[in-house]
């Protein structure tokens, strides 16, 4: 089998901006050029996907980078058939890179006769040929679980924390990092010892799927500047209602970061006529235009710590040295500077 001496990437139409930006970082990282292998990834009339990869793979280490956002399905068939042709190409390893991991909310049986569809995708993608997994803040933890293949989950917090530490510097005793249901507190608290804020949670009661009955904060918010922190963000119902009673408690400012910016449906105009004055979300999901031109959402670049995450992966290197922000700080030079 022929040596392998460089990793190669592919990308599927989900992110391809993010796929190039990470494939720019690699040639910097190299010292030489990093691109994109060349292939076609498009539908039939009956709308099947159809793959056709244009360079020798053979041998060869493949990383696809693909985010299995809306539209989830179509996103995730062509993840699937692009390892496929790889697999029958006689790739010697593949890698799903998958910042934005779609059905991960359903990763239970919250009710009587319904799927853990978390579970059944992790299936898919190891019958597929893939053989490791590589993405950003799962939704819930023990997805890595329903995997019987490597699975490496980057964070955000540590690229949100340089972040908060450089745009709040001179403020950062005024911070107050609020968790937006019980569910998300251990994310929460993660962010907040990272930067030393203090913690409080928004415990909301829901009657039924997308419609809140109940908010109630719990921890003291006046006087507070109070950044929201979660790792979804759909329609925004949640979190504009969340801006909206931290403000009415007293909270002198409200920013949210949200790691993934599904933002569905009323979304953007809701965030833009909010009481938020900033929602800080990566780019693990392609924003579409209407998210570019909002005045009050700032986009983050995740193809620095992929692009380190995937050159560690080749290597054999440790990935879990990119949770702290020490380590990511001069992968992130430039951009930010710490307070």
């Amino acid at each position: 089998m022929p040596v392998v001496t460089e990793p190669k990437l592919i990308s599927g139409n989900a992110n391809k901006p993010l796929a190039r930006a990470i494939a720019r970082r690699m040639s910097m990282h190299r010292g030489m050029s990093v691109g994109l292998v060349e292939a076609r990834v498009e539908r039939f009339n009956d709308q099947e996907v159809f793959v056709e990869v244009y360079e020798n793979v053979r041998g060869e280490d493949m990383f696809i980078v693909q985010s299995t956002s809306n539209p989830a399905n179509d996103n995730l068939m062509e993840l699937l058939i692009m390892a496929d042709a790889l697999r029958r190409s006689s790739a010697a390893r593949i890698t799903a890179v998958i910042p934005y991991f779609g059905y991960a909310r359903q990763d239970r049986r919250a009710k009587a006769r319904t799927p853990i569809s978390a579970k059944l995708v992790a299936n898919m993608i190891a019958a597929a040929g893939i053989e490791r997994v590589l993405t950003m803040d799962l939704h819930a933890a023990q997805i890595q679980g329903f995997f019987d293949i490597p699975v490496d989950n980057l964070y955000a917090s540590p690229i949100f924390s340089l972040d908060i530490l450089h745009n709040f510097r001179g403020r950062m005793d005024d911070l107050m990092v609020v968790s937006p249901d019980v569910g998300g507190v251990a994310r929460a608290r993660e962010l907040a010892k990272r930067i030393g804020a203090p913690l409080s949670i928004v415990d909301k009661r829901r009657e039924k799927a997308g419609e809140i009955a109940e908010m109630t904060i719990i921890g003291e918010v006046a006087g507070k500047t109070c950044l929201i922190v979660d790792d979804i963000c759909d329609t925004a119902g949640t979190l504009c209602k969340a801006a909206q009673l931290l403000t009415e408690h007293g909270a002198t400012e409200v920013h949210s970061y949200i790691t993934h910016g599904v933002l569905s449906g009323p979304a953007v105009e809701r965030i833009e006529s909010s009481v938020m004055k900033s929602l800080v979300i990566t780019d693990s999901i392609e924003p579409p235009p209407a998210v570019l031109g909002c005045r009050n959402i700032r986009i983050v670049p995740t193809a620095p710590v992929f692009a380190q995450a995937i050159l560690n992966i080749w290597n054999g290197t440790s990935v879990s040295s990119l949770f702290e922000h020490e380590t990511l700080g001069p992968i992130y030079e430039g951009m930010y500077t710490a307070a």
